[in-house]
């Protein structure tokens, strides 16, 4: 019997299975920012210690920058003595700090991989949920908590439980305007928000193989958002052109060398696996959420559901809830619903591959009267690359704000955020109430394109005939 691409990792970086059963794992690589690794700092002072090993850690900072401006000391105290403590730890301990003045400063989840610091076969630990992302590689890469990043920092190992591994298996083709988003919005559909707790998700299929890296990685990125630890994608041919020539990359012979390795980590064709889903791709539309957890998610021509259609009083009652807060029509469509602010960005969908294909529908277009419309890239990186080819004017001319570098709209730890009960069509990661800032704001996750089709029509839209998008092309 084969071996999956995760046992060939794990067992690879297995230290010693503990007395509890745990295993202590080796961690590869290592990536902080400035929101849970302070604390982290802190506590390895009072037991005076020290990085075991500095060079498998690099840190940036992208929750809590503001993406209007970089003037210092930030306008946020609280924000700005994060940064301090990062910059002074960094200093301190020996750690690689991209910090804005370093050029590659961006979303930790958007600079790894670009960097190629991101490979095949690593493990890879980070104190951000979103974590995940990193599996597009065929990494096992994970989130956790500020008392591990400590432990990570002080022993480059971790105890962890072994995981189960279900095969997402997403065969045929996705139709024009449809996109990774949507697969991962539909994935989290049908299997739940808990339905991946204990499991780590290996994503097959040809329609999976079909995708480029940035796309791969918007699908792991919310793997997370679906109850599994890891989300990860088998390297292939696609992996290594992408790492190919990247500064951490192997060079040389050695990047052969790499290359043969990374090849012997696929799962094996007769690999077990505790759990195994069929998707056919061709059932997969454009996906939106209506609700507040990434599951509560329909296709754009669908309408809202109806409580009382629902099994069980739980599903009833969480029905309820998230359409007394979203404040829409059980049984209405979907399409249609008014939206006050449109944001493209994020580490689920913030790389240049995003705002090329948004651009490629926007030219021409403008953006609503009454919507506020961002678009934040992912690192300064893929700033000066959509800059360079001239989109940060497209996205201009339509009406869009083009920012600096940050987590921006994604979350509430910086000055972008909703203003009492607008609705946000988002390309990020999670519609939780307050998410965005606001008590009572509403977002919408779904792709950058159907993000691009709410702002320009004012309402939750459908790309594909707002944009002349072809269904059968």
């Amino acid at each position: 019997m084969g071996k999956n691409l995760f046992q060939k990792v794990w067992d690879a970086h297995s230290v010693q299975v503990l007395p509890n059963g745990q295993t202590q794992v080796f961690i590869g690589l290592h990536l902080i920012h400035e929101v849970t690794s302070p604390q982290a700092f802190g506590m390895m002072r009072d037991l005076g210690l020290k990085v075991a090993h500095p060079e498998r850690t690099f840190a940036t900072v992208d929750h809590i920058v503001p993406t209007d401006t970089r003037l210092r000391p930030y306008r946020d105290s609280l924000a700005e003595g994060m940064i301090v403590a990062l910059e002074q730890a960094c200093k301190e301990f020996g750690i690689r700090f991209y910090d804005v003045s370093s050029g590659h400063q961006g979303i930790v989840h958007v600079i790894g991989p670009e960097l190629g610091l991101t490979q095949p076969g690593m493990t890879i630990a980070c104190g951000d949920s979103h974590t995940s992302t990193h599996g597009a590689f065929g990494a096992i890469a994970f989130g956790i908590g500020t008392t591990q990043v400590r432990d990570v920092l002080a022993t480059q190992t971790l105890s962890l439980g072994p995981l189960k591994v279900r095969k997402i298996e997403v065969s045929g083709k996705l139709a024009p305007g449809v996109y990774a988003k949507d697969v991962i919005l539909d994935v989290i559909r049908r299997l739940g928000v808990n339905g991946g707790t204990g499991y780590a998700y290996e994503y097959a299929g040809d329609a999976i193989a079909a995708l480029g890296m940035e796309e791969r990685m918007t699908l792991c990125n919310m793997s997370i958002e679906g109850g599994a630890r890891v989300g990860y994608v088998n390297p292939d041919d696609t992996t290594f052109a992408y790492l190919k020539g990247r500064e951490h990359a192997p060079k040389g012979e050695a990047w052969d060398k790499a290359v043969a390795y990374w090849r012997s980590l696929a799962s094996d064709p007769d690999a077990a696996y505790d759990d195994v889903v069929k998707i056919d791709a061709a059932e997969i539309a454009p996906t939106v959420t209506w609700g507040i957890n990434p599951g509560q998610a329909i296709s754009v021509k669908e309408r809202v559901p109806r409580a009382e259609d629902a099994a069980s009083e739980a599903e009833r009652a969480s029905i309820k809830e998230a359409l007394d807060y979203m404040q829409l029509e059980a049984g209405a469509p979907i399409e249609g619903v008014p939206v006050n602010v449109a944001f493209i960005g994020s580490c689920t969908n913030g790389r240049l591959s995003d705002f090329r294909e948004v651009a490629n529908f926007l030219r021409g277009k403008k953006v609503a009267s009454g919507v506020r419309a961002l678009a934040v890239p992912g690192s300064m990186s893929v700033a000066r690359a959509a800059e360079a080819e001239g989109l940060d004017a497209v996205f201009r001319e339509a009406g869009f704000e083009w920012r600096q570098p940050g987590c921006s709209m994604c979350l509430a730890m910086n000055p972008d955020k909703l203003i009492g009960r607008e609705l946000c069509a988002s390309s990020s990661n999670r519609n939780f109430k307050g998410r965005q800032g606001s008590p009572t704001g509403r977002t919408v996750l779904m792709s950058p394109v159907m993000v691009a089709a709410a702002a320009v029509s004012g309402r939750i839209a459908d790309a594909r005939e707002v944009f002349g998008i072809s269904r059968s092309s």
